[in-house]
């Protein structure tokens, strides 16, 4: 016996897709930096220092001194070798006006004017201590700096940005079909 039969084959569409993916780059440049640094101001004044040293007294002392004082000297002692001796003569002069007085005055005399005094015995420093007189004025040093800033001066470049979109393509790979067939079969 034969008894009909459907046969039916189908098949789906496919769909083909092509994607060409979208390219990016972004870069960043470095920026431009431009640094100076002034060089410093500096200005150093000195006052020199000043030592004195006044040897005058020192000098002196030791009989080396200049011609004008010691003449000064000399002149001073002189006046007053004189004005003693002055003195010692108008004393011995009065002394034989009142000769009559007791006294031995002839032999006191010739015993004061026969022997010069004893000379002192001692160490004596010449020149005596200090004096050289010293002063000393110490240096002054005055410091002056001027700073200079930094100049800094950034340029920024822009960002480097390419893109290039990508693509879809889509197409048709198979189409969809739908086959029916009688068969009839036998039992």
């Amino acid at each position: 016996m034969q008894i009909p039969q459907i046969r039916i084959q189908s098949q789906s569409a496919t769909i083909q897709l092509n994607i060409t993916p979208a390219r990016q780059e972004i870069e960043q440049p470095k920026a431009d930096l431009f640094i100076q640094q002034p060089k410093a101001k500096m200005e150093i004044r000195t006052t020199p220092s000043k030592l004195m040293i006044n040897q005058s007294q020192a000098w002196e002392q030791m009989n080396r001194m200049h011609v004008f004082k010691l003449n000064d000297k000399f002149a001073g002692e002189g006046r007053r070798g004189l004005l003693e001796g002055i003195e010692r003569r108008a004393g011995q002069g009065r002394e034989l006006m009142q000769i009559e007085n007791k006294g031995d005055p002839i032999a006191n005399q010739a015993e004061q004017n026969g022997h010069d005094g004893m000379k002192s015995l001692g160490i004596k420093f010449i020149p005596s201590h200090f004096s050289v007189k010293t002063t000393y004025q110490p240096a002054k040093v005055d410091i002056n700096v001027k700073e200079n800033k930094p100049e800094i001066n950034v340029q920024p470049n822009e960002v480097i940005h390419r893109y290039k979109a990508g693509s879809v393509d889509v197409q048709m790979k198979n189409y969809s079909s739908l086959e029916i067939d009688f068969v009839n079969i036998t039992v």
